[in-house]
């Protein structure tokens, strides 16, 4: 059953990627694109030769980037500074240098002058045809000579480049079972068994097994320490809204005097006290809320498939870890193994950018993803976590992204909390249905899901200029 044709290679380390919130569109997808361009310069002259470079955002990373923290993102990754690695908690002293000094130290080799207020340029009224999030980067030699490219940051951190309209780095050996729908994923089944065992073949050709299950169980590590993390810190979060921090607070009337040191004790806590379907509710709206207040507070976060809908697939696999029984680390290895290659599905045929979809592309896909990995992670068929991850998307299409103020935080870190439950919701129906008598499949809400983006006013695709963020008196003029 295996064919060869041309499909977009997607990993399960593409859709799970680890980096800095608040947004893998506006936050990573700039980092790395910077990165991208220092790399970029040595291909003309070395580094030694630039006298200047300047960045020009135009679109939705215009509009909305000061909140989603691009221009952090921008200076970071043409400072050198790497995602997966930095320390968090300097950040602010970082930018707060490149800014007093007004000196940029590129690619962490050469400094350079660097002024903030003319050197990165918001182009508000301007927006490149092929994607709403593009960005130019400009370095000038000693010579008088210019480096420039154009990238487009188009969704869950993945970057083109113009002209190129194909992701960077893109592993190039064939796949066994090249996927782009999900009837074919289905069709694998057949002969595979789960939709986790296909996925596995496939990595497999990129990695050894024991490579892939230590790397996703590195990514739910840090997804874990995630919800630790947002679970057990409180306060206001940055950016003028002044949102206040409430998982730290649930967390403390759910966990009651409960002793422990580490997060694997802390889940071990939840999952051997006594719990009721309020208090289950409560936990993953917890776990949620937790993930994207760390995401709103350029915390460390894992993208699923976005930042923005970070919290909805570590919400629902804490859920599965805590109330579902025993489980163990192959489970978690397949769970994220199943969601990623239905949010490669959606990738594929529609997007994952709200940018581009709205936030039907974010919080949509994320909720579709953890439905099917629950699905089939309690027993479900490999057509029953196809009709999870339909049932769970149906439910949100039309979702438009109306950031208040352009921060990742109104509505964003509750729609979490709803995508989660409703995963959890989709997973249950699906579990009692037979797939063969399904009025709507995957394929068509995928379909849907895209002309609805089509159609969509380009306002309501994350550029703060309509819904809550204009009918909200809080919104821009206290950012």
């Amino acid at each position: 059953m295996k064919i060869t044709q041309k499909i977009e290679k997607i990993s399960v380390f593409d859709m799970f990627k680890i980096g800095v919130g608040p947004s893998s569109s506006h936050t990573m997808g700039p980092w790395r694109a910077s990165e991208r361009f220092c790399n970029e310069i040595s291909a003309h002259t070395t580094l030694e030769e630039i006298t200047r470079v300047q960045v020009y955002l135009y679109g939705s990373l215009a509009k909305t980037g000061k909140g989603h923290g691009t221009d952090v993102a921008v200076l970071l990754g043409l400072g050198g500074e790497d995602p997966v690695t930095i320390d968090t908690s300097l950040i602010d002293q970082k930018i707060a240098h490149i800014k007093t000094t007004k000196i940029l130290s590129l690619a962490g080799k050469v400094e350079i002058p660097f002024d903030y207020d003319t050197d990165l340029v918001f182009m508000m009224k301007e927006s490149l045809p092929f994607h709403p999030n593009g960005m130019t980067c400009i370095a000038h030699t000693r010579a008088g000579k210019r480096i420039e490219e154009t990238y487009f940051s188009i969704g869950g951190g993945f970057v083109v480049k113009e002209h190129d309209h194909a992701p960077a780095d893109k592993p190039q050996t064939s796949l066994p079972y090249p996927i782009e729908r999900a009837e074919e994923l289905l069709r694998y089944t057949q002969d595979l068994g789960n939709i986790s065992d296909v996925v596995m073949e496939n990595e497999k050709h990129w990695r050894t097994a024991t490579e892939v299950k230590q790397g996703i169980l590195n990514i739910w590590h840090v997804m874990r320490d995630c919800i630790y993390r947002g679970a057990h810190t409180e306060g206001q979060l940055p950016g003028g809204l002044k949102v206040q921090r409430r998982a730290g607070k649930m967390q403390k009337k759910l966990i009651e005097n409960v002793s422990y040191n580490t997060p694997e004790e802390w889940l071990a806590c939840i999952k051997n006290a006594p719990s009721n379907f309020q208090k289950i509710l409560k936990w993953v709206s917890c776990f949620a809320l937790a993930v994207n207040e760390e995401n709103a507070a350029f915390g460390r976060v894992v993208t699923a498939p976005t930042n923005g809908a970070a919290g909805v697939v570590p919400a629902v696999l804490a859920y599965y870890i805590c109330f579902c029984g025993k489980v163990t680390e192959d489970d978690i290895v397949r769970f994220l193994l199943t969601a990623s290659e239905i949010g490669s599905i959606f990738k594929k045929g529609a997007t994952i950018s709200a940018a581009m979809g709205g936030c039907q592309a974010e919080i949509g896909v994320s909720s579709a993803m953890a439905a099917a990995a629950l699905t089939e992670r309690l027993g479900g068929t490999a057509g029953q976590a196809l009709m999870a991850a339909e049932i769970a998307m149906e439910h949100h299409l039309g979702m438009t992204c109306d950031p208040i103020g352009g921060l990742v935080q109104i509505p964003c870190i509750e729609r979490n909390t709803m995508g989660a439950i409703k995963a959890i919701t989709a997973a249950n129906i699906a579990l009692e249905g037979d797939h063969t008598t399904a009025k709507v499949s995957l394929d068509a809400v995928v379909r849907t899901m895209w002309q609805t983006a089509l159609d969509m006013n380009s306002k309501y695709k994350e550029t703060a200029e309509a819904g809550l963020a204009t009918n909200i008196p809080i919104g821009l003029a206290e950012c």
